[in-house]
This record gives C-alpha cells, structure tokens and sequence, in this order.
C-alpha cells in the first residue's frame, strides 16, 4: 500500500480512543466496589455523577476545542488529551472521598473530550480519500480493545476479597504515557491545516511520509482548494480526450476547452455536452420522486450510482490519464517551476513555509515508474483547470472536479460522433480513449497573474485565498452548504446517543447482573459480580470480529448503506431484550435470551451506528470551519451522552429496564428514516468534493 504511513499514523491517534473504552469499561466495574464504600445505594443521583462527571468535563472541554485546534493545530490537542488521561489516572488512583473522585473523573473528561473530537477529523485529515472510512474505524477498533482489557483487568481483581476500585481507575495512567510519547514523537500535523496556515513546504513533507511517494503536488493542490468552497458553482457534461493541437491537421474548435494536468506534457481538451448533467438530473428526479428525500441524497447517490456501473470503485480512465496522453505532447518549455523561479519567470517572492506563493505544482520528483495522473485525488476523481479568457477574471482560474461516467462499453459511439472523423477512414484519433465526464466547476483558489506558456498553473504568481489569513467567524456557519452539512451531522449524533449505547456500556454489568447472568455461572463457582464482569468481557470481545466487518464495508459498501443495513438488527435487538423482561420466563432463559441480546446490540452498533457518525461528521465540512463545526457535532454527542447516562439509573428505577430500552427501541426507528431521507454517500470522495456538493446542493434547493 502507497499510504502505509497514513495507516500507521491513524493506529497512533486512535491510542486516545483507547484510553477512552478502556475507562468507560473500568468505571463501569469500578463503580459497583465506590457505592459500597461510599454507601451510595440509596443515592442515584450522587452515583449518575460519579460515572457522568468525564461526560460533563468532556462537553466542557469539547466547547472551544474546535476553535483552539483550527489556531494551534490538531497534534497539540492530541498531546494535551495524553496529559488530562495521565494526571486524571493519577488522581483517581489517591482519592480519599467523592469530591476528589469528582475532580478526577472531570480531568479524564478533559482527556476523552479532545480524543473523541479530534481524533476522527485528524484521520480524516490525514487519510486518502479511497480508504477514508477504513482508516476512521480504527478509533472503534482501539476503543473496544480498551474496554477488552479493562474488562479482563476488573474481572480479575473481582476475583479478590479485597478488590480496589482505585487501582482499577488508577492504571489509566501507564497506557496514557505510550499514548503520550506516540503523539509527541510519531503524529505529524495535518496536512491540511498546514496549508491553511500557508506552510506549504511543511505540509508538502508530511504529505510524502503519508502517501509513501514524492511527488504530491495534485493533492497539494487539491488542499489548497479547499481553503474555499466554489461560490458559484455549476455542473457541466463533457468528452474528453487527448489534445491534439500539435498535430498538422488540428483545427481549434470554438467550444473546446484546454485542461491542464500537473505531469510533464500533460494536457486534454474537453467538448462541452449539449443537454443537461446527469448529476443535476438525478437531484432533481429524486425531488420529484421521494417528495420526503433530500434531494442532497440523490445528488451525492448519483456519482456512486455511476461508479458501480463501472464495476469498480475507481474510475478505470482518469488514474491512468498521464500515461495515456503522456506520449502525444511535447515537453513545453521550461516546465520546471522552480527553475523558472530562479529565471525570474515567477515574482521574486522567495519559496518559504508561510508564503501562498510557493510551486505547487511541480513534476521534478514524479516517479517514473508511476502510471498514477499527479493531479488523480482518489475515488475516481480528477482535479484540472482551465483559464478564463474574459477580461474581468483575466488571468485567473477555474478549477474542475471532474468525475467519469459510465462503464468501458458506453465510451464509444457517442464519442466518435461528438469528435467527428480523422484525417482518413474510420474514426478521429484517440477516439477510443475518450471519455465522457461530469465537472463540478468554480473559481479557483489559486490566481495566477501574467500566466504564459501552454500550462499556465505553471508561471505566474500564485496568491493566498482571503480565507488563509482570516480566522473562522461564526459567520461562516450561516453559509448554505455549511449548515446543510450541519443538519446532517448534528442529527446524527443526536440519534445515536439517545439509541442508549452509552447508557448501556456503562451499565452493562448490572444490567446483566439484573438479567440473572450469575445463574449462568454460579456452578463455576464465579460471584454474580464477577460473572458480569466476565461476560461484558466477552461481549466486547465478540465485537472485535464485527468492527473488522466493518473496516472491511465501509469503503466497499458506504457509510450510508451500513447504517441502513445495521439499524433494523439493532431495533430488532432492543425489542428482544424488552420482551424478555415482559414476558414471564424461566430464570436461565431470561438470563440467556438477555445476554445474547445485549452482545447482539453491541456487535451491530460497533458495525454501523458506532463509527459511522464521526466518520460523516470529520468528512462534510469545509477546511476553514471544520475544527468549529466538529466542535458543535461532539458537543451535541456529549450532551446527550449526559442525558443518557444520567437518566438511566432513574429509567430503570421508575420504568424498569423494559421501558428504557422501548424508548431506544423508538429512537432507533426514527434514526433509520432520518439516514433514509437526509444523510448522503461520502465514500471514497475527497473531502473537498464532497464540501462542494454540499455547497452546490444546497444553493440548488434553495433556489428551487
């Protein structure tokens, strides 16, 4: 694999994920040993805070710690989440009475607060867009291997006459110090908050440790042109295929359009398509179809409905476009920016880490071996431009997302009519290898001024976007496609929390302790405690193989067809459970029907509803706000994660636990048609396509 580094740099931030299950498990044993010693038993308020308090010191926290990481940056955040979980283990492991408890579990919400909301939007940061949604499953991963070991740690001292529950809280602190030297001397910085910053030549290096090549100078590009999503943009059809314009016969047409690639010599024309996108197409027949469906659905649902009729996740022309059209140019003269730079082509601005001005795309360290488009960023993707000729944007750019459409079998016939014959019998040359396109158009970011020569990306000035010396303003949120984006990912949250997950992870053991599961094991000679203990172990355990399914899916299958695939067993689950605490029955069969429920949720979730809403949330905002809108989505997670971890001990007192988990029964229905109707497909899209659907989406539906 050519992003080996990314992987392994996921592996290292998903630790803070880790530390996260492996307190949610501890506390979860632990909490039964402090009602002991705090005669908490008549109390269930003082308990609901003993378990909730990291929750409130989590949403705290997680208030201004978007803010915070979009101006010092993601891997500090990372190191100081690493500090909260040591000092907070440390504390717990000395606690003389509740309040001091109290503080601790305050300090370790601190920690889990910055883990949970960043770690997802690092990966995200840091990943290739083909296996974005892999790599954003480690965090689930990590967390129930963490809560494994916490399990089998307290299950262990269970065992023990004399069991403290502070050293059960109290050995958070040695995993948090690998955590803590894995993020100061392993994680780089994100790449794309580097380029928000205008530290090219920084970003440049982390970019070639994380795709394991040199030359990344399409996808620097791509990050640049995130630093503003496209105010107007539109969607165009076209063929495209080699440009042929040296040859003897080549007749300019008035409608063709020059695109330039970043490789050596690379260049294409593209015919316009006379009629309307069939991405626009698609967004409007699903607004006519499903009057409920957003029409943001269709719109995304209809670029992978396209990918599929190729057979492949990937666009079968577009990686390949270098080496196909690589032999019909000629090497333009002085392609080398850089040394261009020093002939005094470019403005005499000096190549530096905080100046916007710096190549950014250059072919000097393009491997040879690589048949790899420089300007290919993932999915099927392409990224190109052309100039605009008019005198009001003279000398600027328009970048073009472009996308191919249809299969092998549908690239000829059309295409031989739309390009008309060659100098001779048959078809025109390159006939074969056109290729039909959509393009998502607007301004570029990058404004090249006094451009010259056949590529003009490669001379002229390259200035810096407003929004790279602008803070983020609340402002910014009112912006269409951000608060579409803001919808889905806020909804999101919501509906999994209040599908009781938390709430069961941190009751686990009573409530199979209420189940009867000690009759399952009494013969062994294991305590009811114990026994819970145990089987929550196992039970985590289990989910190991479910979230390697999902590792497997979520880039195959999709974010969105996950959920809707996992939903229906979860509800299924939850009603199980409700009716075997309704239905009178034998003791062991209540106690079996029980647990096997309670794995079956837990094996589900971890498939879909767990890692899925992070994943969306780190995907569908735009570079400049996405530390602030992570921040509004993870408050949201933790505040209802509040509420449910609060309420539950009560739900169980006064409506048992068959009317707790009705409720989530319920919440389970409606988060099904709420994915259904308003959550689009993000897979294998980059994430600057995707903040431009979005933004393209929303300005749509607004003007119909």
């Amino acid at each position: 694999m050519s992003s080996k580094g990314a992987v392994y740099v996921a592996i290292a931030a998903a630790m803070g994920n880790m530390l996260q299950g492996w307190d949610n498990a501890t506390i979860a044993g632990a909490v039964l040993y402090i009602k002991k010693e705090f005669h908490l038993e008549t109390q269930p308020t003082i308990e609901g805070l003993i378990v909730s308090m990291s929750l409130i010191g989590a949403t705290v926290i997680t208030t201004f710690s978007g803010s915070v990481s979009d101006a010092i940056g993601r891997r500090p955040m990372l190191v100081i989440s690493s500090l909260f979980y040591f000092i907070s283990g440390l504390v717990m492991l000395w606690s003389p009475n509740v309040y001091v408890l109290l503080v601790a579990r305050l300090l370790d919400g601190f920690g889990i607060g910055l883990a949970v909301t960043l770690v997802p939007l690092y990966i995200s940061e840091t990943a290739p867009s083909d296996i974005r949604g892999l790599l954003n499953t480690f965090p689930q991963f990590t967390g129930s291997i963490g809560m494994c070991l916490a399990y089998t740690m307290v299950f262990f001292m269970s065992l023990q006459s004399n069991a403290s529950w502070r050293l059960m809280l109290g050995v958070l602190s040695l995993p948090s110090i690998a955590y803590f030297a894995l993020a100061v001397l392993y994680l780089p910085e994100s790449p794309r908050w580097l380029v928000s910053k205008g530290k090219m030549n920084e970003a440049k290096l982390v970019l070639q440790a994380l795709r394991g090549k040199e030359d990344v100078s399409g996808e620097m590009a791509l990050l640049v042109e995130g630093l503003e999503v496209g105010g107007e943009t539109c969607v165009e059809e076209y063929m495209i295929n080699a440009d042929n314009e040296l040859s003897e016969d080549h007749v300019q047409e008035k409608d063709e359009i020059k695109l330039y690639g970043a490789e050596e010599g690379q260049s294409w024309v593209a015919k316009p398509v006379r009629g309307q996108s069939s991405l626009v197409l698609a967004s409007r027949h699903g607004s006519v179809a499903a009057q409920m469906m957003d029409p943001m659905v269709t719109l995304f649902g209809s670029v992978h409905e396209k990918q599929n009729e190729m057979g492949s996740m990937r666009s079968m022309i577009f990686p390949n476009f270098g080496s196909m059209f690589q032999g019909e140019q000629q090497k333009p003269e002085n392609w080398d920016v850089e040394s261009n730079h020093e002939k005094g082509n470019l403005s005499g601005d000096e190549t530096d880490d905080n100046n916007l001005k710096s190549p950014l795309i250059s072919p000097n360290a393009r491997q040879e071996s690589e048949t790899t488009s420089a300007m290919g960023i993932g999915g099927g993707w392409q990224l190109a431009y052309r100039k605009t000729e008019d005198g009001k944007n003279a000398g600027g750019l328009q970048r073009i997302y472009l996308h191919q459409e249809g299969g092998a079998e549908n690239r000829r016939g059309s295409v031989a009519s739309l390009l008309g014959p060659g100098p001779g019998p048959g078809p025109g040359p390159g006939d074969g290898d056109a290729v039909r396109a959509s393009a998502l158009v607007s301004r570029s970011v990058l404004c090249l001024d006094d451009a010259t020569g056949q590529n003009p990306i490669q001379s002229g000035v390259i200035k810096a976007p407003p929004s790279a010396t602008k803070g983020t303003s609340w402002s910014d949120l009112s912006e269409p496609g951000i608060k579409q984006a803001l919808i889905v990912g806020v909804g999101i949250q919501i509906l999994q929390q209040f599908s009781g997950i938390n709430g069961v992870l941190y009751y686990t053991p009573q409530i199979l302790e209420h189940a009867g599961v000690g009759l399952l094991l009494a013969n062994m000679g294991i305590g009811s405690e114990s026994a819970s203990f145990l089987i929550s172990g196992v039970t985590t355990l289990l989910m190991l193989p479910s979230i390697g399914v999902a590792m497997k899916l979520i880039d195959l299958v999709g974010r969105r067809m996950l959920l809707l695939a996992t939903l229906p067993v979860l509800l299924l689950s939850l009603i199980v459970l409700v009716l075997s605490n309704i239905i009178p029955m034998g003791s062991v069969v209540h106690a079996v029907i029980s647990t096997i429920s309670v794995v079956v949720y837990f094996c589900t979730f971890v498939m879909g509803f767990g890692p899925i809403p992070n994943t969306l949330c780190s995907e569908i905002f735009p570079t400049r706000v996405r530390g602030l809108c992570i921040a509004i989505c993870a408050l949201t997670f933790w505040v209802g994660d509040i509420i449910v971890t609060y309420t539950l001990p009560m739900l169980l007192t006064s409506i048992g636990l068959a009317g707790a988990f009705g409720i989530y029964a319920v919440v389970c229905t409606i988060s099904w048609f709420f994915v259904y109707f308003r959550v689009p497909e993000t897979k294998g899209m980059p994430l600057e396509v995707i903040t431009e659907f979005f933004a393209m989406g929303a300005a749509n539906k607004k003007a119909n």
